[in-house]
């Protein structure tokens, strides 16, 4: 049994909202991706496809925030050290603050195997593997680093706390540190001090995003753990699972530390306050899964065009947008995850993409579709813990309380009201 409610009729009238379906649903309990076997088993399986290159996003994150730092020339900033691969997930293994995925702490076995033999299967030095783009797309990751950079502004104290005095000077201090040795920079640092202030931002967002997806590869992890045990009776019972997690480790300190040699210097403190779902969570959703920004190519960026939005809030180029027919182009899907997804796939969605695909060059835009379908998911997740935490229970007697969460909803649907988005298309089994 899912855990899906039974709406009780009359307490307040159906809406008239053009998705007026999914909203009942999503007041029912349940999820803007319809609850299907099918669809169940789409988005687990690229949960786990998701979670082991995730694994080593977060690890590559870190890497490069605590220690490739203010590196000039950071060639083998995605050669990732034995440190950072035996280090240990705060949310799996025996050491774990919070235990969410029963599994290891430290580098997820699948990956470590791709990262040693790559699609070749056969163990080339590791700068071929690299060259050959037979690796892990660290650009992926970066890429959604800077969206989260550039859409900033999306509430919590973050970024605010990125232009103050004491953040400044806490960059100095390592960038003094950094630079002891080489009078040219910190020459460069005394004439042009916001350059490198502007490039510790950009480095303290991404241990932002290492910190955040920490966590999401254990929960990914677990839930294909699950489904495999037959626990997972629906999609409801998936995004459920979501919702706890979040609640789980919505206090998580977000910080970022600097190592230089054995000295820890703290460009954001953990005593700071700032935390995994207001700082990290929420901003990637917005950033990510709603805005990012159009492929250079595919529209114009010069202001007489008009073909970018002048306000970044009509930004509309996520995955929840995302024309995934025609890879690489306007409604752009996220082409390099979907390459390094496809090393990971379960056997149960291979075959599922055999069976449906139209060849191998085929299943690249499939796994597009499935990833669109299962972002969906969370999002819906993330839906319902705001109204969890905002407003009032699904099953609330009272009328006004309700209705208080039917405009919450409304007005979450209100942004799947352009023609881009593929809230209709996902609600078809046949959008393949």
């Amino acid at each position: 049994m899912t855990t899906t409610l039974t709406q009780k009729p009359g307490i307040i009238p159906p809406s008239n909202h053009p998705h007026a379906d999914v909203i009942h649903r999503l007041e029912a309990g349940g999820s803007m991706l319809p609850d299907t076997p099918e669809n169940l088993m789409q988005i687990i399986g690229i949960y786990k496809a998701y979670a082991v290159p995730m694994d080593f996003y977060w690890r590559d994150l870190l890497y490069i925030a605590e220690r490739v730092f203010l590196d000039p020339l950071p060639a083998f900033k995605y050669f990732l050290p034995k440190e950072y691969l035996d280090l240990h997930n705060h949310y799996a293994g025996d050491t774990a603050d919070l235990r969410i995925w029963r599994g290891e702490a430290t580098a997820h076995p699948e990956l470590l195997e791709f990262m040693e033999k790559g699609e070749m299967k056969r163990k080339l030095p590791k700068l071929f593997h690299h060259l050959w783009h037979d690796r892990v797309n660290m650009e992926f990751a970066e890429a959604c680093m800077k969206a989260m950079l550039w859409h900033q502004d999306m509430g919590g104290r973050y970024n605010d706390y990125l232009y103050t005095d004491e953040y400044k000077a806490n960059c100095d201090l390592a960038i003094k540190a950094y630079f002891k040795r080489n009078p040219l920079m910190l020459g460069l640092h005394k004439l042009f001090p916001e350059m490198f202030y502007e490039k510790c931002r950009e480095l303290s967002y991404y241990s932002n995003l290492g910190l955040f997806w920490e966590v999401m590869a254990p929960v990914f992890f677990e839930m294909s753990d699950i489904y495999d045990e037959g626990g997972f009776k629906g999609v409801p019972d998936a995004m459920d699972f979501l919702v706890n997690g979040i609640f789980a480790v919505a206090g998580r300190p977000i910080y970022h530390h600097v190592y230089i040699g054995d000295e820890c210097f703290e460009l954001i403190p953990k005593s700071k306050g700032f935390t995994w779902l207001y700082e990290a969570a929420l901003p990637y959703v917005e950033s990510v899964f709603y805005r990012t920004a159009p492929f250079r190519g595919t529209k114009s960026y010069n202001a007489q065009a008009g073909q970018v939005p002048a306000d970044q809030n009509d930004f509309h180029y996520g995955i929840l947008y995302a024309d995934v027919f025609p890879v690489g182009s306007a409604g752009i899907p996220p082409t390099l995850l979907m390459q390094d997804m496809l090393h990971f796939l379960p056997p149960y969605l291979l075959e599922y993409y055999q069976q449906y695909c139209r060849g191998e060059d085929d299943m690249l835009i499939q796994l597009g579709i499935t990833f669109q379908r299962s972002m969906y998911n969370v999002t819906s997740a993330v839906i319902q813990a705001l109204r969890t935490a905002l407003l009032y229970p699904l099953d609330d007697p009272n009328p006004r309380h309700r209705m208080a969460n039917r405009q919450f909803f409304e007005a979450q649907m209100d942004r799947f009201l352009r023609p881009e988005a593929r809230l209709r298309d996902i609600q078809s089994q046949d959008y393949r």
